[in-house]
Order: structure tokens, then C-alpha cells, then sequence
């Protein structure tokens, strides 16, 4: 396969790439910084094209003669709801563009889009690609903005919307991580939140059979079939740290349940500091009503049906390997 990634030195990103280099494919990958990415790709390299989401040059020169395009790169961080359009939107855009004036023979343009561009639902019921999406976020509609430019593009496409991803890496989850080693376990609201998981080599073997298997034009929720609820899952994020440093699964010392008004309070104040400093975050009060609404739970079934794939890694053993992988590298 001859591939052309987008997001390369990000979690998801890089991932994919070290996995399509593993399987002998000739990568091209879009990167900013290519000091960032010989760091996170030592030994076998992929290609570089320097530039980002809006060097309509660089997306050109990525996707000549191709036969696969991931659309990965995207922000879930931004200052306004402006700057999550430009990346997430106009990015997107950018990257069609790019594909139908320089990828003459084109098999699949597989955008990564995200649970949050489907919206919740209720507790005791998953979600499946038929219900009509409503986010809640700026990201959420910006995320679905950008599966709508997929969809009309044209292209022979594939949509992936994976739910909280986990693995080693990954610096958003890894926050979890860092509270577990303290003992502590934070979660919304009464921590039932019901919630779908992914780990991250589940995701890239998602993300291929997509690319490669499925039927053109179809999007997909690709998770583990397990549900857990918020308190479940930091829970096994407590004893998963607590094992990889004594030896022995505890869970943490204290549940913090932090009630809804105080969330909102909180994260207004954050998103406040942040906006002020210019700084972006992903705690602010756009996303209260995600954090407190019942379920962001999906069903892969669409996916295992279409392709043949199994999410493989459930969330007892892949909190074990990242914590063991944070551990390892000094990220706990």
C-alpha cells in the first residue's frame, strides 16, 4: 500500500504509521516538525512532507499517487470555536482537495472522526451508525463537519469514530494515570456514566480493515464490545498503576465524585485562565454536558459484520500494558 498520513507524530497517528511500516507499506507522512518525528520514529522512518492542515502544497505533495489517505490530524483543543473549524473543517476540506487533484487512483480516503461527532445516548443503549448524529461540542460539530466534506467529496471514503482511545503515548488518558498514582480516582456526576473504550492497536487494526476491507463509503464505530462505567474504569486504571509499582492490583484509595455544579463551575474557571492566557484546553465548559450526560457507549458491530474485525484488548489488560508502558518510560 502506498499511504499518505495526516497527524503522523500524534498518538493515533504515529501508531498507525509504525504499523504500516512494520507490514512493509511506502509511507508519506505530513509532519510540522521533522526533528519531533525522527524522535518518535528511531529506527524505521516513514517519508516526510513538512507542513500542516493549511500548506495546501504539502497536502498536494502527500497525496500524488497514492493509494490510501488517512485523515487523522485534527485538534480537540481550541481557544474558540473558530480555530476548531479551521483544523477540523477547513483542514478536512484542504485534504479532499488535496486527494482528488493528486491521488489519480485512490482506493480509500479514511477519515478519523470521533464518538463526540455522534453525540450520547442513553444509559443501557450503544450507539450505531443508523441513529442521526448530535453532538455537543464545538468539537463534536466540528468533527461532523468534517465527516460531511468526506462524505460529499466524491471519493471512495471510509469514516472511523473511535471512543476515548487508550495506550501507550497517549498523554490524555495518561492524566488518569497520573491521579491513580496518587491514590485518587476522580469522576463526574455519580461515576455511572457508561462509557466505550478502545486501546490503540485495536484502533489501527480498525482503521486498516476500513481502509482495505469494508465497503466504500460507510462510517463506523470501532470499540471493544465492553461497557464500563466511569468508576469501573478508574478504578482498573488504579489497580492496573498499582500493580506495575508493587506487584499487587489495589484500587485507588479515594473516589472523588465531583457533583455537576461544581463541575460546571470548575470548568468554566479553566476554560476562563486558559482563554486568557491564550492557552487551549480540553476542560472547559463547551464540554460539561458531555462529561455529565449518561452514556457515550457504541457497538462495533457494523465494523466486525463488514470486515471481519475484533477488537482484541479489553480494558483489564490494556490499562496493564499502559501503565506498565508509562511506567517504563518515566510517565508515572
Amino acid at each position: 500500500m502506498r499511504a499518505f498520513v495526516t497527524g503522523a507524530t500524534g498518538f493515533v497517528g504515529s501508531h498507525l504509521v509504525e504499523a504500516l511500516l512494520a507490514r512493509g507499506d511506502d509511507v508519506t507522512a505530513l509532519v510540522r516538525d521533522p526533528s519531533k518525528a525522527n524522535r518518535r520514529f528511531p529506527d524505521l522512518r516513514p517519508r516526510y512532507v513538512q507542513g500542516d492542515l493549511r500548506d495546501e502544497e504539502a497536502l498536494r505533495r502527500g497525496a500524488t499517487d497514492v493509494d490510501v489517505v488517512f485523515h487523522i490530524a485534527g485538534v480537540t483543543a481550541a481557544r474558540d470555536l473558530s480555530e476548531f473549524r479551521e483544523i477540523n473543517e477547513h483542514g478536512t476540506r484542504r485534504v479532499v482537495e488535496a486527494a482528488i487533484q493528486s491521488a489519480a487512483n485512490l482506493r480509500r480516503l479514511l477519515y478519523v472522526s470521533s464518538l463526540a461527532a455522534a453525540g450520547p445516548t442513553s444509559r443501557g443503549m450503544r450507539l450505531t451508525e443508523e441513529i442521526a448524529p448530535h453532538p455537543l461540542s464545538d468539537y463534536g460539530r466540528t468533527k461532523l463537519a468534517g465527516e460531511r466534506i468526506v462524505e460529499a467529496s466524491g471519493l471512495p471514503f471510509a469514516i472511523v469514530r473511535p471512543p476515548p482511545v487508550y495506550g501507550p503515548h497517549d498523554v490524555e488518558v495518561r492524566r488518569i494515570f497520573t491521579f491513580a498514582a496518587r491514590g485518587i480516582a476522580p469522576v463526574f456526576a455519580d461515576g455511572q456514566q457508561e462509557l466505550s473504550f478502545i486501546y490503540i492497536d485495536d484502533l489501527v487494526s480498525a482503521m486498516l480493515a476500513a481502509a482495505e476491507q469494508s465497503p466504500a463509503n460507510r462510517t463506523y464505530f470501532a470499540c471493544h464490545p465492553e461497557v464500563l462505567t466511569a468508576e469501573a474504569f478508574v478504578t482498573e486504571v488504579g489497580r492496573a498503576v498499582s500493580e506495575v509499582r508493587t506487584g499487587r492490583a489495589r484500587p485507588p484509595r479515594l473516589l472523588v465524585r465531583v457533583p455537576g455544579w461544581a463541575a460546571r463551575v470548575a470548568l468554566g474557571v479553566n476554560g476562563l485562565i486558559k482563554r486568557t492566557l491564550g492557552s487551549r484546553s480540553v476542560l472547559t465548559r463547551d464540554k460539561v454536558a458531555e462529561f455529565l450526560a449518561e452514556a457515550w457507549s457504541c457497538s462495533p458491530e457494523a465494523l466486525e459484520r463488514d470486515t471481519g474485525w475484533r477488537a482484541q484488548v479489553p480494558a483489564v489488560d490494556g490499562l496493564r500494558r499502559t501503565a506498565a508502558w508509562y511506567r517504563r518510560n518515566g510517565w508515572l
